[in-house]
């Protein structure tokens, strides 16, 4: 299945304040590129800003949007993304996994992380699919357990 321009992955990130929620972002937009997908991320303007310090090539992070622009074009119907993927680390993580559970259809997987992951993963009483790891600054957990989620860590090259 080949991306039309709204219908691609998309990748929420939440307060850049927990250091894995950057390499899993990077990883990730890394990832569906060697499976011909170009991720969206879509985040507050801090996160973005150390996207952008960070893959300053472009080579990774090809498109990126504003999260508030992002909820208005899911809830509009212009982005229609087959899955999304949202970071959560804090109770307005939790909020923003379950408001996009009911703006889209497709695939939603909860990525819960940080010192309280068990507490706010359990808070999140939604259909999707759930990686919980109490990962702050070490990302190689929640980076393993995101390859099985994705079905990565059969096709690793």
């Amino acid at each position: 299945m080949h991306d039309n321009e709204n219908s691609g992955p998309l990748l929420i990130l939440g307060c850049p304040e927990v250091p894995v929620q950057q390499a899993l972002a990077l990883y990730s937009a890394h990832r569906f590129g060697e499976h011909g997908r170009e991720l969206r991320i879509a985040g507050n303007t801090a996160v973005l800003q150390l996207l952008r310090v960070s893959d300053p090539g472009k080579v990774y992070v090809k498109k990126m949007m504003d999260l508030d622009r992002c909820i208005e074009d899911l809830s509009t119907k212009k982005l229609e993304p087959e899955v999304c993927i949202v970071f959560a680390h804090s109770d307005a993580g939790i909020s923003y996994a379950t408001t996009i559970r009911y703006l889209t259809e497709g695939r939603l997987i909860a990525v819960v992380f940080g010192r309280e992951a068990e507490a706010l993963g359990a808070q999140l009483d939604i259909p999707c699919e759930k990686i919980v790891e109490k990962a702050v600054h070490n990302p190689g957990q929640l980076r393993k357990k995101l390859d099985e989620v994705m079905g990565w860590a059969v096709s690793k090259t």
